[in-house]
C-alpha cells in the first residue's frame, strides 16, 4: 500500500516571551528521504517563532520542490469549542467559523523579533469581547491579571462555551491522555498560549500556499485519500506528542524525543494505510458533532 505522504515534519512549539532554545523552546523534527529514498530523521532547535516559520518555508520549498507531499503537524489546538467565533462577534463573510477565528488571531498577534507576544492582552480583549468579565481564557502570571483575565480558572457550569472541545473530551473520557483546556494559558501541560501564539503563523502559512489544506477543516468528515489528497502538496494537522512514549536518549531534551517519536508514528500508520484521518471515537460520533469538529473545532490526528 502507497503512502499518502513522503515527508512528515513535527513541531513542538513554544509561548516563550524570549529566545530560548532547550527545553520548552520549539523543536521541529524531519523525517524525510534521502538520496537513496530511505527516511532519515533529523531535528533543530529554534529560538524564535518568527524564525520558526522562516525555517518551515524553507523546508516546505525544499521538499515539494522536489515532489514531495508533506504532512506538518503543530502540537496546539488549531480550532476552540463550538461558538467561540458567534460569541466574539466575528465577520465571517463567507467563512467558516474556524478560518474567521484563524483570521482574527492572525490580525490580533504580533510576534516581534525578540519573541516577545502580547498573547495574556489579546486573550483579556477576547474575554471582554465574549462575557464582559474574565471568562473563558484564564491562567495569567500576577503582573497579567486585570478584571477581565484571571490567574484561575473560571466557572464553565451552565455558560455558552464548553470549557473542552470534543477531541479533547474524547481524550480524556478513554483515558489515553489528560489534554488541558485551550482556554488555560499557563501552568502545567498548558496549551492555550501556544495556541494563541500559533495559529497565526499556521494561517500565514496557509495563505501562502495554495496547495495547501489544514486537517479536519477542508476534508470531507476528515478523510485523507489520494482523491482527497489530489493536487494537495502539504497538509497541515494538529498532533498531541503525548500519544506516545517518547524515551530522551542520553543527554537528549524531552521535547526532542517526542517530535521525533511522534513523527515515526505517523510515518508508521502511513506506511500501515491508517493515517486516513477519518474522525471518529469508540462512540460514533452524530451529524451535528462532526459538523462541530468540522466547522470549529478541529480534530487530533490519530485521536
Amino acid at each position: 500500500m502507497s503512502r499518502l505522504f513522503d515527508a512528515y515534519v513535527m513541531v513542538d512549539w513554544s509561548a516563550a516571551s524570549k529566545p530560548v532554545t532547550g527545553k520548552n523552546s520549539i523543536w521541529i523534527g524531519i523525517l524525510a528521504k534521502d538520496a537513496r529514498l530511505k527516511l532519515q530523521y533529523q531535528s533543530v532547535n529554534i529560538e524564535t517563532r518568527l524564525k520558526a516559520r522562516t525555517f518551515l518555508e524553507g523546508i516546505i520549498a525544499k521538499l515539494t520542490g522536489r515532489g514531495d507531499r508533506v504532512l506538518i503537524g503543530f502540537d496546539f489546538s488549531l480550532g476552540y469549542p463550538a461558538g467561540t467565533a458567534d460569541a466574539l462577534g466575528l465577520k465571517r463573510d463567507g467563512m467558516a467559523p474556524w478560518q474567521a477565528m484563524h483570521a482574527h488571531l492572525a490580525s490580533k498577534m504580533k510576534d516581534r523579533a525578540d519573541n516577545s507576544n502580547p498573547r495574556y492582552a489579546i486573550a483579556a480583549g477576547m474575554n471582554y469581547a465574549i462575557s464582559k468579565g474574565p471568562f473563558p481564557f484564564w491562567g495569567a502570571p500576577a503582573r497579567d491579571v486585570v478584571s477581565t483575565l484571571s490567574d484561575k480558572k473560571p466557572d464553565f457550569e451552565g455558560r455558552d462555551l464548553a470549557e473542552y472541545r470534543l477531541a479533547e473530551m474524547h481524550l480524556r473520557e478513554s483515558g489515553r491522555a489528560q489534554p488541558k483546556s485551550v482556554w488555560q494559558l499557563a501552568y502545567t501541560g498548558s496549551v492555550g498560549s501556544q495556541s494563541l501564539t500559533g495559529i497565526p503563523h499556521v494561517h500565514a502559512l496557509r495563505q501562502a500556499l495554495p496547495a495547501s489544506r489544514v486537517w479536519p477543516f477542508e476534508f470531507e468528515a476528515g478523510d485523507m485519500t489520494e482523491e482527497s489528497l489530489e493536487g494537495v502538496q502539504v497538509v497541515f494537522a494538529e498532533i498531541y506528542p503525548s500519544l506516545v512514549k517518547a524515551k530522551p536518549e542520553k543527554g537528549e531534551i524531552p521535547d526532542a524525543a517526542q517530535v521525533r517519536e511522534i513523527a515515526r508514528y505517523y510515518s508508521d500508520l502511513d506506511e500501515k494505510g491508517l493515517l486516513k484521518g477519518g474522525i471518529s471515537t469508540n462512540n460514533s460520533l452524530d451529524e451535528g458533532k462532526i459538523s462541530q469538529i468540522q466547522s470549529e473545532e478541529g480534530w487530533i490526528l490519530g485521536a
